[in-house]
């Protein structure tokens, strides 16, 4: 999958439900950004072990009852490192509970329409008897992926190819073992027990453009590695993102500025514009389609949104780009303040 268009370009039993085993902690991660980007989590929040975290089993950091660290500490541990401790604990200070975060957990699957996906553990541990097994597809994958790489500092987390913890006497290897070996990978996450297989959501960028690959079920081990280096280097020998416009490109259409210093101000892009096709296509039509409204009120800031841009194939829109203002526009002086300022 190309992340900002959505595009897939290969794809194979995309929906067929399997077990996610350590993929479940992708939603804990994303949770955890979201909730940093509107600033009801800060990284360096102090985040209690619980007796029950202290007591998970397979990959871990080895928490101890009471033993504090921060959420930037715990979070490495569980991106890195995959530690089911450090994901409990973490669930247990958003929601109160492990059984109250995965509940946080299907609802953020729901409202991303990831279909074939139901979370029943914050970790992706082998099931107890009577409960539930963690599943989600390929393809669901590929859409929490899509929104985790849009947060840098999960990409941060999970482009550490070795770490320490607590207080350097822990190492933190990366699982992905991607990020030692394949050019331009900064993620994302592992997963594996016996009857999951081994699996990984990775992703890469080279040359301004990002793929995601996702691979479930390798009977062997590094074979999922393997088949989504394959997958991704495909994508790049094959595909390539065309520039429409850079970031702080004008859009050449200027708003009437209402009581303003100056009379209008002309929106530029607040991001790169491009979209994604095959490498010498030279022959894909596409359009812009700007949605700016005539006039404002002063006053305006820099960097305030003031519209949009829809990049637009066969009258599909593949990308949306906020137009923003180039420069602050103050208040047109009063007739009483020019009179003074003239004194």
């Amino acid at each position: 999958m190309e992340p900002v268009s959505g595009a897939v370009i290969f794809a194979q039993n995309e929906h067929r439900p399997w077990p996610t085993a350590s993929l479940a902690k992708s939603m804990l991660m994303l949770i955890v950004a979201e909730r940093l980007d509107n600033r009801s989590l800060k990284l360096d929040d102090k985040v209690t072990a619980s007796r029950l975290a202290s007591k998970m089993g397979g990959s871990q950091v080895y928490l101890k009852e009471g033993e504090v660290f921060t959420v930037d500490e715990m979070m490495k541990a569980v991106v890195v490192h995959s530690a089911n401790d450090a994901s409990l604990a973490m669930a247990e200070y958003i929601a109160g509970s492990g059984e109250a975060f995965v509940q946080l957990m299907n609802e953020r699957a729901a409202q991303l329409g990831m279909k074939d996906t139901h979370y029943y553990s914050v970790h992706g541990l082998p099931p107890a008897p009577g409960q539930g097994t963690d599943v989600s597809s390929a393809y669901d994958e590929a859409l929490l992926a899509r929104e985790l790489v849009r947060h840098p500092q999960i990409l941060k987390w999970s482009a550490i190819t070795v770490d320490r913890f607590r207080a350097g006497t822990f190492e933190l290897r990366n699982t992905n073992h991607l990020v030692f070996n394949y050019n331009g990978c900064d993620g994302l996450k592992t997963g594996f027990y016996y009857k999951a297989g081994f699996n990984v959501v990775a992703t890469a960028q080279r040359s301004g453009m990002r793929l995601i690959a996702v691979v479930l079920g390798s009977p062997r081990k590094h074979q999922n590695f393997d088949e989504a280096a394959k997958l991704m280097s495909q994508g790049f020998a094959s595909y390539e993102m065309k520039q429409i416009a850079k970031r702080g490109t004008s859009v050449g259409q200027p708003i009437a500025i209402k009581d303003g210093a100056i009379a209008s101000i002309t929106p530029v892009y607040e991001s790169d514009a491009a979209i994604f096709l095959k490498r010498g296509d030279s022959k894909t039509a596409y359009k812009v389609q700007y949605d700016i409204p005539a006039s404002l009120n002063a006053p305006i800031t820099a960097g305030q949104k003031l519209g949009t841009a829809q990049v637009m194939v066969d009258n599909h829109s593949i990308a949306t780009v906020a137009l923003v203002a180039p420069s602050d526009v103050g208040v047109k002086p009063s007739m009483v303040h020019r009179l003074l300022g003239s004194l």
